[in-house]
Order: C-alpha cells, then sequence, then structure tokens
C-alpha cells in the first residue's frame, strides 16, 4: 500500500495526553476551542489547524499556551464540519485532501471568527498563527486582513507565486530536516520576495537539526535533544506577539 513505501509527511509524532483547559463553543456555522488567561485581557490570538484539524490535543495544548501568555487564544474548525486527515489514511490521496481544503478559501470562517472575538470576547487587538496547512492559512489572512497586527506562519509551504505584500508583521518558521515536502527549496524565493515587496516587519527562520512539526508533534520530556529547539520556537512565537500585538 502507498503509506508502506511513501510516509506520510506531517507525522503526528507524540500525541499528547493532555488535558485542556479551556472549552468548545459554537461560532456561527463552526465550532471551535476557546482557551482564556486567568486575567481579563482584550488581546487574542487565532490558533489555526494542521490537517490533522482543531480536535487534536497537541494543537490545542498550543491554543492553552498561547492564552498562558496573556491572550484569549481561539482554535477554531476551520474545515466547518469536514473530515480532518488522519494517520491512517492513504498518503496518495492527500492532494485530493489540499485541494478539497484550500487554506486561502476561509473567508467566511475567519469572519466568523472576527466577529466572535470582538462581539462575545471584547477583543481589540489580534494576531494569528498556524501550523503546517494553518501556516499557508496564515499567510493568506496577513495578506487579507488588516486588523491582525501579527502573523506566525509555522511550517506552511509558502510559494513564490503567492508572496504578495503583507498588511502586518509576520513571521515565518521552518525546520531544517523539512524533507518530505520540498518546503526549503521555498525559503529563499520567500525571503527575496518579501524583500521587495513588503512594507510590514518579516522574519524568516530556519529552525537546525529540527523536522516537520517539530514543536508541537514532539513532546519535551520524551525528546531531550529538542527541549532547547522547542522551548525557544515557543518564546519566539510569544516575543512576536507581544512585539506587535
Amino acid at each position: 500500500m502507498a503509506n508502506e513505501w511513501r510516509p506520510f509527511p506531517c507525522d503526528t509524532g507524540d500525541r499528547f495526553d493532555y488535558e485542556c483547559c479551556g472549552q468548545e463553543v459554537q461560532v456561527e456555522h463552526i465550532k471551535a476551542y476557546v482557551c482564556k488567561p486567568l486575567a481579563s485581557m482584550d488581546n487574542a490570538v487565532i490558533v489555526i489547524q494542521d490537517v490533522f484539524g482543531w480536535q487534536l490535543p497537541n494543537m490545542r495544548h498550543m491554543a492553552d499556551i498561547v492564552a498562558a501568555n496573556g491572550y484569549i487564544a481561539i482554535c477554531p474548525d476551520i474545515f466547518a464540519g469536514k473530515e480532518a486527515w488522519k494517520p491512517s489514511d492513504d498518503w496518495s490521496n492527500l492532494d485530493d485532501c489540499l485541494k478539497a481544503q484550500d487554506p486561502r478559501k476561509i473567508n467566511k470562517e475567519a469572519d466568523a471568527i472576527l466577529k466572535y472575538l470582538k462581539e462575545q470576547c471584547g477583543a481589540k487587538r489580534l494576531g494569528v498563527i498556524g501550523f503546517c496547512w494553518g501556516g499557508v492559512a496564515v499567510h493568506h489572512m496577513m495578506l487579507t486582513y488588516p486588523k491582525l497586527r501579527a502573523g506566525v506562519s509555522l511550517y506552511g509551504l509558502i510559494k513564490d507565486s503567492d508572496v504578495s505584500n503583507l498588511l502586518n508583521p509576520t513571521f515565518f518558521i521552518f525546520a531544517e530536516k523539512m524533507t518530505s515536502f520540498p518546503f526549503i527549496k521555498y525559503v529563499t524565493p520567500l525571503e527575496q520576495k518579501l524583500k521587495q515587496n513588503s512594507q510590514a516587519d518579516y522574519q524568516v527562520k530556519i529552525y537546525p537539526g529540527q523536522t516537520h512539526g517539530f514543536v508541537y508533534h514532539r513532546r519535551e520530556d520524551i525528546n531531550p535533544k529538542d527541549k532547547p529547539y522547542i522551548e525557544e520556537e515557543r518564546k519566539d512565537i510569544i516575543n512576536w506577539l507581544n512585539k506587535y500585538i
């Protein structure tokens, strides 16, 4: 079978056995996971899922980390009820899945979330982070929604043709050993186009020796050699949000 000779490139890694701190809510036509900081805040960050969906404990763990740093964190079901990818699915069908779930066609869901954050949470300053598939969605949102003050795109396949003027500061994060998808060959053109077109601040960073999704697919307690990089990336994410939101 296809998975035996061509393994899925976005391995879930260590699935976290994690009790989430937030709760699920209904936001118009979609559901979302929301976690709020202990103190009342008017800063909010949208956390966009990878292909494994909004219910993956690893993804909610990242939302809780964002909330613990003083932000209302919301992880919406951007797939709007459609089934997320499973590790057992046939890799050869991934392209069809991605065509059906275009990360650049999420405005209906994004509009609903932005409205919810403003009207139900009192959020005034907004940012967005996203992982893999969600990293591409972040790039799209940072080209579309000027109210988003900061964006962090992690492991997103940003092709040269996708790059145009960013509306606000955006941080692009990659890992050196992202070999299953040809991410790295896009990094240099990405930087060149950003330099040519972007009036907003940006940064592109590659973490040495790391693989795709390491910040949320690897548990630092059982991957001690990766722990410094995991902690560095989480710190970088929060510092970027703090700086611009």
